[in-house]
């Protein structure tokens, strides 16, 4: 039976809802441009480094409290239980291990920058000029492949900070599609069903938005460019769940596609938040600035934690 047109709505208009949490950020975090260090850059800044330690407590509570036991449940729901925690293992680390090669696909360009043969014999000041500049030129040869390889010459020049905000988008991209497909199969239950779904994931992405915008701010987006991807990344959402409406009662539908995309999405954020971002925060040198991101990286994961208990 097809899905009649309040489910339509519905499902369309929640997935957006849900998809509209992205800006909620700009509400919550200030603008760095009023800073009273705005001479220090952001990334150095300290409350800004809070910040970023609760976006890791954000991430790995989404992962170990939200996405893992859920995967968990409809894959132990599909098959035997001594089967299903080896898929869910090997969805995880295939997620972990996509996410780093393509990070290592993508910024490989930004560790290496020789210098134009033209200006080989240029002055000091010129060169620290270079250097400054240095990646936003393409290096000539870069381990064993030529400027002009073509899978790597439209990514030559990015850094890894911004590499790690576009492989966040993706990740969060991933994250909405299975979203929009719970949205929508709730709302092929009932209207209560549906809107009650809708208010559990708000719910449940505040936390994880913050975490997001924190990361897309890091990789050198500003307020409002972090807003907009944000919600670029909302249409997947829509996606999602115009897919679920397509495929009801088929193989593709909710269970089955999220049983596998849920720990997938889950070792990209794992990626993200210990092994692109802790290890920064790691070299903090003072004391107590380590132990106040540590506490912060406590309360992302508490925040997570209450959202979970408040809605289970």
């Amino acid at each position: 039976m097809s899905a009649d047109w309040q489910q339509w709505i519905g499902s369309v208009a929640g997935s957006m809802l849900v998809g509209l949490s992205g800006v909620v950020p700009l509400l919550i975090i200030p603008d760095s441009t009023k800073r009273q260090d705005s001479s220090i850059p952001l990334e150095q800044s300290s409350n800004f480094r809070l910040l970023l330690s609760f976006a890791v407590g954000g991430l790995l509570g989404d992962v170990f409290l939200h996405l893992l036991p859920e995967a968990w449940n409809m894959i132990r729901s599909e098959t035997d239980a001594s089967v299903g925690h080896i898929k869910l293992g090997l969805w995880l680390l295939s997620g972990l291990l996509a996410f780093a090669v393509l990070e290592w696909i993508l910024s490989s360009t930004a560790h290496s920058c020789i210098d134009d043969d033209t200006n080989e014999h240029s002055d000091s000041a010129d060169s620290d000029t270079q250097n400054n500049n240095c990646t936003k030129k393409p290096a000539k040869m870069l381990s064993g492949y030529r400027k002009d390889s073509f899978f790597l010459s439209p990514f030559q020049g990015i850094s890894s900070k911004r590499v790690t905000g576009y492989l966040n988008l993706l990740a969060n991209t991933i994250d909405n599609f299975t979203h929009g497909l719970a949205v929508a199969g709730s709302f092929l239950v009932s209207t209560r069903v549906g809107l009650l779904t809708t208010a559990a994931i708000l719910l449940h992405e505040i936390p994880h938005e913050v975490a997001d915008f924190a990361i897309l701010l890091r990789a050198g987006f500003d307020r409002w460019d972090a807003a907009r991807a944000q919600l670029g990344t909302a249409l997947a959402g829509v996606a999602g769940a115009l897919t679920a409406l397509a495929t009801q009662g088929d193989s593709l539908s909710h269970s089955n596609f999220t049983s596998w995309i849920l720990p997938f999405t889950a070792g990209g954020f794992l990626h993200i938040s210990l092994v692109t971002v802790l290890p920064e925060l790691l070299e903090e040198k003072q004391p107590l600035q380590s132990l106040l991101q540590m506490v912060f990286i406590i309360a992302g994961i508490v925040a997570t934690a209450a959202v979970t208990l408040l809605i289970d």
